[in-house]
C-alpha cells in the first residue's frame, strides 16, 4: 500500500493524540521526536509488505498453471503464500 508523506504524518498525529487522550501513555520525550520514529516504522513496515506482495506475486505468476489474477483461487493461494512471508520475516 502506498501512502503520502502527508497521510502517513497525519496518521502519526492522531494516533499520538488519541494515545495521550486516553491516558494510554505517557510521554517522556518531545512530540515531535516520538511522531518521527513512528512515521519510520510506518514507512518501514509498508516497504516490508510492499516487497512481500511482489515477491508473492511473481511466486504466483510463475506456476505453470495459469493463476487468473483476482480468482478465489488467486485471493487463497496470495493470502496463504502473503502470510507465509510474513512469519518469515517475524511479522505475525
Amino acid at each position: 500500500m502506498r501512502l503520502s508523506d502527508e497521510k502517513i504524518t497525519h496518521m502519526t498525529h492522531v494516533v499520538l493524540k488519541g494515545l495521550i487522550d486516553k491516558g494510554a501513555i505517557f510521554l517522556l520525550t518531545e512530540e515531535g521526536q516520538l511522531r518521527r520514529q513512528m512515521r519510520r516504522v510506518i514507512v518501514n513496515e509498508l516497504k516490508i509488505a510492499k516487497d512481500i506482495d511482489e515477491l508473492v506475486q511473481t511466486k504466483l505468476l510463475s506456476y505453470s498453471k495459469k493463476i487468473i489474477e483476482g480468482s478465489p483461487e488467486w485471493d487463497v493461494l496470495y493470502h496463504k503464500f502473503f502470510h507465509e512471508e510474513l512469519a518469515k520475516k517475524g511479522r505475525t
